[in-house]
């Protein structure tokens, strides 16, 4: 009964989305304030419809009803409570359904908390969304279904994806759908300022918060799955140029260029086509990471469907959401007047230099990610670009993006003098020589290529630190004062500093654990003992443990450093009785500066040598305290504008 009271629910969820989308469009268009007004009561009734949908079939999840297609195929009644759970959108029909619940969550925090927007706005927008759910939930009823019946029932489920059993991929997509579907938040928004003819710093002033949610949710989402894919995959590293993996990057890079971008509107009033063509382009490569993943034209760990008459649906999709925004665009864009111009060296130059970096850096992975998808459908070759082709094209652009954003806050609008800029940062210039020297003299090797990435970090860290020491006037004021400047610093200012910190320390963690890296494949047998950067591993054996849905195998190593015992290191071969399959589970020591990380693999015979891969990666945590940082930097500029946060103006410095 209650799957059907789901099935129910998405039926209704679908009119309720189609008079959204309705009232919200001819509202707008009208500039009826009855229409505009009545698209707040039907977007509760979507989320609402949606929330019952979404709760039924996470019931049936919990409760293994395996007469639900979904959950016979996704679950097991071994399986401990957090993967029935996971189950709920670790497989492409409850992953359509929690992608279209996040939309109306968006839907009703608009209407939540945007009862102060002006009226035509937010019915655009909410219209907007109510267009965007309605096409989502035709794929789900016609293609998709979560709810579907088996009759009759079988007395089991067939498992779920062991590589998928696991905290962080259980988390992983939900934060991963908040950043994807938040960008379509600022989509809405952007369709509705062309519809109405009005992109203003006011509408940027309304839009910017939205575009923080989601770029801080999707930063988070992009952390936990590349941290997910270092521990769980047993590869050593965190991030493979898997397409799934770039289809996250590509809105990451471009909603990142908006957020920048975005500010310039609101306090300049430039940059308005650009910044609503990045709105656009957020959320298209959103809805295009969508559609390799669901659509079945990619083989990966992450992707679910194998279905092409659901990536011809899709396609439509898309083709309707970006033809048609691009379209609208072209028609209303050159209405938009610029206003405020500025020099090619000055704040604003310095973020459309940001941007540009940016943009380029998001062609590249998506030429790289689709050309192999394009040249297979339009002559049957088959072609891989991997590693190689995106470090040689993406990495050359993102170091000059350091280098930019250790400049860019030292800029005063409109227009600024070089010289001054950069005898203010000398000292940061030379603060980041002395890490990238003392890295050097302390690191394993010598490679130019690592020292100018950590000499372009401690540039980034050094420059943001003293841009903040310059805002508190530190010992140039008495303590007191400065402490009441530092209280006074204004949300944003804080947030910009904390997240491009973030980023400092990230991209510091991925130069060291990928230039930096040591390396060993052994063939070992108990007793034996290797050294690695320092680290003495003796092999102790292998034992053989039960699980609560697997079986394994859990070898013990023992790690001492200068003759003192270090640790202990208990990495596992796990197998999977019901859905038959093997997973590797490293176990990693970390000291916070690097970490050791050990694999045991297969024995080739019975009394024979086990495969062992040790790894020991310098700076490996820093890549996801980075990625916090940054996000918690989104969040801090978020609630800062929440509360309304201003600066005495005493500190409004120039800065």
């Amino acid at each position: 009964m209650i799957p059907e009271i789901g099935h129910y629910a998405l039926v209704l969820a679908l009119f309720a989305a189609g008079t959204q989308a309705i009232l919200g469009l001819f509202g707008t268009a009208r500039k009826d304030a009855y229409w505009a007004l009545a698209t707040g009561p039907t977007a509760s009734t979507l989320f609402l419809f949606l929330a019952i949908a979404f709760l039924a079939l996470t019931h049936a999840f919990v409760v293994s009803d395996f007469s639900v297609w979904t959950v016979a195929n996704y679950s097991h009644s071994a399986k401990p409570l957090l993967y029935k759970l996971t189950g709920v959108w670790g497989n492409h029909e409850g992953s359509m359904l929690l992608w279209v619940f996040i939309l109306a969550i968006y839907g009703q925090a608009i209407v939540s908390f945007g009862k102060k927007l002006p009226p035509v706005l937010r019915a655009g927008a909410l219209g907007v969304l109510g267009l965007l759910a309605a096409g989502f939930l035709l794929f789900i009823l016609f293609t998709s279904n979560p709810f579907l019946r088996l009759d009759p029932a079988p007395q089991d489920g067939r498992g779920f994806n062991p590589l998928l059993q696991d905290p962080g991929l259980a988390f992983h997509p939900p934060f991963l759908y908040l950043g994807y579907v938040g960008f379509a938040a600022a989509f809405a928004f952007a369709i509705a300022g062309l519809l109405e003819g009005k992109i203003d710093g006011a509408w940027a002033r309304r839009v910017r918060p939205w575009v923080l949610v989601a770029w801080s949710f999707l930063t988070i989402g992009i952390g936990l799955g590349s941290w997910w894919a270092y521990y769980e995959l047993g590869w050593g590293g965190f991030w493979f140029w898997d397409p799934v993996e770039n289809a996250s990057l590509l809105p990451w890079l471009a909603g990142t260029a908006l957020l920048h971008s975005i500010g310039v509107v609101e306090k300049r009033g430039a940059l308005k086509s650009w910044v609503v063509l990045l709105a656009i382009l957020a959320f298209s490569l959103s809805l295009i990471g969508t559609f390799l993943v669901r659509s079945g034209v990619l083989v990966s760990v992450h992707a679910f469907a194998t279905d092409p008459a659901r990536g011809v649906f899709i396609l439509g999709l898309l083709a309707v959401a970006i033809g048609g925004s691009l379209a609208l665009f072209a028609w209303r864009a050159p209405k938009l007047k610029a206003e405020g111009s500025f020099a090619p060296i000055s704040r604003e130059g310095g973020l459309l230099l940001n941007n540009l970096l940016l943009v380029t850096a998001a062609a590249s992975v998506f030429l790289g990610t689709l050309y192999p998808l394009l040249l297979d459908t339009l002559s049957g070759e088959k072609v891989s670009v991997g590693p190689p082709f995106f470090n040689a094209t993406v990495l050359p652009l993102l170091m000059p993006l350091l280098l930019a954003m250790g400049i860019g806050p030292f800029l005063p609008w409109k227009k600024a003098d070089a010289m001054p800029v950069l005898r203010r940062l000398w000292i940061a210039g030379i603060v980041a020589l002395a890490a990238a020297g003392a890295a050097a003299a302390l690191g394993s090797g010598k490679s130019p290529l690592a020292l100018l990435g950590l000499w372009l970090a401690a540039w980034l860290f050094a420059g943001t630190f003293f841009l903040v020491l310059e805002r508190l006037r530190l010992f140039r004021l008495p303590w007191k004062e400065s402490f009441r400047r530092l209280r006074g610093l204004p949300a944003d200012f804080l947030g910009m500093a904390i997240a491009h910190g973030g980023i400092a320390v990230l991209a510091a963690g991925v130069t060291a654990a990928t230039l930096w890296q040591t390396e060993k494949i052994l063939a070992m047998t108990p007793g034996e003992s290797v050294t690695i950067a320092g680290y003495d591993l003796r092999f102790e054996g292998v034992e053989l443990v039960a699980g609560p849905n697997y079986e394994a195998e859990r070898a013990t190593f023992h790690a001492e450093k200068n003759g003192k015992p270090v640790a202990t290191l208990t990495p596992e071969r796990r197998y999977y009785p019901i859905e038959r399959q093997w997973t590797t589970e490293a176990a990693i020591y970390t000291t916070g500066f690097a970490d050791l990380y050990t694999v045991i693999g297969e024995q080739a015979r019975a009394d024979g040598p086990r495969t062992v891969r040790l790894y020991h990666n310098p700076l490996a945590p820093w890549i996801w305290i980075g990625a916090l940082l940054a996000a918690l930097g989104g969040g801090v500029s978020l609630v800062g504008r929440g509360r309304g946060r201003r600066p005495p103006k005493a500190a409004r410095g120039k800065a």
